[in-house]
């Protein structure tokens, strides 16, 4: 009786084992991926920076004289000429003042002939001694003071004349009147600095934009490079710049130091308006007609299971410390092809079969020249991005992974410089693993990995 029991529960516990790997095994083979597609078309890296737009030449009307607005001439978004009446002063007292500079000066003509008729009839009579050498030198000293006095008087007139023009105010250059800060009858007081009266922009045909941009970036701009911008007007047109200075000047505010970048802009329907916000990309680098990759689908990470299922054609091919083909760049481990298979594990090391040191050497081989990440900081600056690792199922539904040459990535997607015959464009790679097993450590498979052999590349 007793071993009949024995014997029952034996088989009970053989069920539940069975049961279990059952399970086990269901679950393994129920993993679903997230797959992303290899496209072709063109990429960009850029720079963000945002600005005020501005007309090229700006200038600030003033006067140099004081007085009483008694016209003006132009309004709001009038059109003006250089050399054009703006506005008056009312030129009362500064003709006034024109007038007694023309006395004054009269005054001192007078007072200069008569000087000059004394030296002459002074130097008749010292020739017959009838003077004396003193007397000779102080009608000279008279007549030279007469005539600096003069000259003087010439010059006050000079000045008050050109006051009178300065009370009309004129246009020093040719454009759009942008702002009129003064009225009729105000009264302007240049006594310290001219006030300013009118702003004119040049030509808003041609407008320029001041962005801001972060030190991080600023090392990337060059002058000449293609600028794209938007503004808040026309959410849907995109106007077309480029850059023309990287000013030197920088700018601290709150601890964050931009730089100036001048961007010039045509416009010449008019659209873009002095003061307008722009939301800038500036185009560091442009690769035209490449095969693209999301960033998601090389920085995937490999699940456990899917590196203890991950074997090598060849027993060779599995030395941690032989040497490898340095030539091949899909050369994903040492002496071996560029692409590796994941399938069913069978008995015998000979025929396929890693023991437990084997496949953490291709576990550690695999982070170490690190899978699943692409050099994103590199790509920004339109270098080479280094080696990247692309999962995906093959025509049989078999898991298998190749290594490529990534470049140029704008963030979102990164350039395949160089990959194997079977990474084309419309290839179904893999992004992220969906269900079942979820990814070492429990990480997000749709955000950067920052452990191990997988590193996080600035901004991405």
């Amino acid at each position: 009786m007793r071993r009949k029991s024995i014997w029952i529960v034996g088989l009970l516990l053989t069920g539940v084992a069975g049961g279990w790997w059952l399970t086990a095994r269901g679950g393994s083979d129920e993993v679903e991926y997230r797959f992303v597609e290899v496209t072709r078309g063109d990429l960009e890296s850029t720079v963000t920076a945002t600005g005020a737009v501005q007309a090229t030449e700006m200038v600030e009307v003033g006067t140099q004289v004081s007085g009483q607005i008694s016209q003006i001439f132009i309004d709001f978004n009038d059109r003006v000429t250089v050399g054009d009446l703006i506005a008056l002063i009312d030129p009362t007292i500064l003709q006034q003042e024109v007038r007694s500079a023309e006395v004054n000066l009269a005054r001192n003509q007078a007072e200069l002939d008569q000087s000059r008729r004394e030296l002459e009839r002074t130097v008749e009579l010292h020739t017959t001694q009838v003077v004396t050498d003193s007397e000779l030198d102080l009608a000279g000293y008279r007549f030279e003071l007469a005539d600096a006095s003069f000259r003087s008087a010439e010059i006050n007139l000079e000045r008050a004349r050109r006051n009178l023009e300065y009370s009309e105010i004129r246009a020093p250059i040719s454009g759009v009147v942008v702002s009129r800060d003064v009225e009729v009858g105000q009264t302007v007081a240049a006594s310290l600095s001219a006030p300013i009266l009118f702003l004119l922009a040049q030509d808003l045909a041609e407008m320029e934009i001041l962005a801001s941009v972060d030190e991080s970036d600023i090392g990337q701009i060059r002058e000449g490079q293609p600028v794209r911008f938007t503004v808040q007007a026309y959410p849907e047109r995109q106007f077309q710049g480029t850059v023309q200075q990287v000013r030197l000047q920088s700018t601290t505010q709150d601890n964050v130091v931009t730089y100036s970048v001048v961007v010039n802009a045509e416009n010449p329907d008019g659209a873009l308006l002095p003061g307008m916000t722009a939301t800038l990309d500036i185009v560091l680098d442009r690769e035209e007609d490449v095969l693209r990759v999301s960033n998601t689908a090389l920085r995937f990470r490999p699940t456990e299971a899917m590196l203890e299922d991950f074997e090598r054609p060849q027993a060779s091919d599995v030395g941690a410390d032989s040497e490898g083909d340095s030539e091949n760049p899909f050369l994903f481990g040492p002496s071996g092809a560029g692409e590796r298979r994941a399938g069913p594990r069978s008995g015998g090391f000979a025929s396929g079969e890693m023991d437990e040191e084997t496949i953490e050497r291709i576990r550690a081989r695999f982070r170490a020249e690190g899978g699943g990440a692409s050099n994103g900081l590199l790509g920004r600056l339109g270098g080479d991005g280094g080696p990247g690792t692309l999962w995906y199922l093959d025509e049989t539904g078999e898991l298998r992974v190749t290594r490529v040459r990534t470049g140029l990535t704008d963030g979102i997607q990164t350039a395949i410089r160089l990959g194997p015959p079977e990474i084309v464009e419309g290839r179904q790679v893999i992004a992220a693993v969906t269900t079942g097993e979820v990814p070492q450590d429990g990480a997000n498979p749709f955000r950067p990995p920052s452990g191990g052999g997988f590193r996080r590349f600035g901004g991405f």
